[in-house]
């Protein structure tokens, strides 16, 4: 019997997802009914982050995985595709930031945000576009920030891996759209969360991670016309 749920069986796969951002998208595609893969690189933070989804009714995978090792990627698809089905959702999340003054990065800081950020998203998108076009359907999301668009002092690396992720995300919409997969960036400011410090702002006037959910809960929920592209999201107030 159907439960009416938008998103009833499909299966979503969402990185970083074993707090913050990440698990707050997996949450919402959840309550919608969808059968969620978790992955992070913690085991046990996200073996609680899927205790905690199950509790609630969830039909959840947890797979451990660093996506910086690109050896990782294929075999977590298919583990996905094992225990859930195919994959008609796939939510770029996991991401790691380096803040500092060029001068002082190194080239292990460049790759580790890069193969993060930016490497991880093409691989993981390449894997998983041969199963969306065959079934001519799919969404990726891929979680950007406003840092994608604008450069601030620090930001090097950071924003690099961001801006590249942008155009990644628009020609691979580009790429996909003939085969009705539609692929779409979520761009917001500082979301309150452990990802960066925060000194000096109210973090209860900051973008939350259940904001960033609903924007993915609005694509992945869109009518079938239609392709939202892009959403950028800001806080009400300035913190």
């Amino acid at each position: 019997m159907s439960s009416g749920k938008s998103l009833e069986n499909k299966v979503a796969l969402v990185t970083g997802s074993s707090r913050g951002i990440g698990f707050a998208v997996a949450r919402s595609l959840a309550g919608l009914g969808a059968k969620v893969a978790l992955c992070a690189r913690d085991p046990e933070r996200l073996e609680r982050a899927a205790a905690q989804l199950r509790g609630a009714g969830a039909n959840v995978a947890a797979i451990p995985v660093d996506l910086r090792n690109t050896n990782e990627i294929a075999p977590l698809v298919k583990k996905v595709e094992e225990s859930l089905g195919a994959i008609e959702i796939l939510v770029n999340n996991a991401g790691i930031g380096y803040f500092a003054p060029i001068q002082e990065a190194s080239e292990a800081n460049w790759d580790a945000v890069l193969d993060t950020n930016l490497k991880a998203v093409f691989l993981l998108s390449k894997a998983v576009a041969p199963g969306m076009i065959q079934r001519r359907g799919g969404h990726i999301v891929n979680i950007g920030s406003l840092s994608g668009k604008s450069a601030f002092a620090g930001g090097a690396i950071y924003c690099a891996s961001k801006w590249g992720l942008l155009g990644l995300t628009q020609c691979v919409a580009e790429d996909l759209r003939q085969y009705g997969i539609r692929v779409s960036a979520v761009l917001p400011g500082s979301v309150a969360t452990d990802f960066s410090p925060h000194t000096g702002k109210d973090t209860s006037k900051m973008l939350q991670p259940e904001d960033v959910a609903h924007a993915v809960e609005g694509i992945v929920t869109q009518s079938p016309q239609s392709f939202i592209s892009e959403v950028d999201i800001r806080p009400a107030q300035k913190p």
